[in-house]
């Protein structure tokens, strides 16, 4: 997957729907979730749609994500937060302002609230992980 910031350079330049297709174009390049991996421990609290999160620690001490969501746009979404975090390191995981890495897409504006409510959540989840493994 591209960088946040390559994702930006063509969203800041979309109309809104074409906005809602990239974000759905980038939740069907997410990696496959095993269905084995979708439980009630591995799911998002919070979201609108179904939201699973599973982390997977690597051998030099980056963590990679699997993630699917039963929306997809909600999908686009997550795939948008794990680029944020994908295969880093804890310290550096837990270094990143997320809220700024993902405030030039304005999501809170370009989408409903209930698109967006589970960010949050995730985005803890995301941090509690990496602060267990720092």
């Amino acid at each position: 997957m591209n960088s946040l910031a390559d994702i930006y350079s063509d969203y800041e330049l979309l109309d809104a729907d074409d906005r809602y297709r990239l974000l759905i174009d980038l939740g069907k390049a997410l990696e496959p979730m095993p269905e084995a991996l979708k439980t009630d421990a591995t799911l998002v609290r919070g979201c609108s749609a179904s939201v699973w999160l599973y982390p997977v620690a690597q051998d030099d001490g980056r963590l990679h994500f699997l993630a699917d969501s039963n929306a997809a746009i909600t999908k686009g979404i997550v795939a948008l937060v794990l680029l944020a975090a994908q295969d880093r390191t804890a310290g550096d995981i837990l270094a990143t302002d997320f809220d700024a890495a993902l405030a030039p897409f304005d999501l809170k504006n370009q989408l409903s609230s209930n698109r967006t409510q589970g960010i949050p959540n995730m985005i803890a989840l995301i941090r509690e992980t990496a602060a267990r493994l720092a």
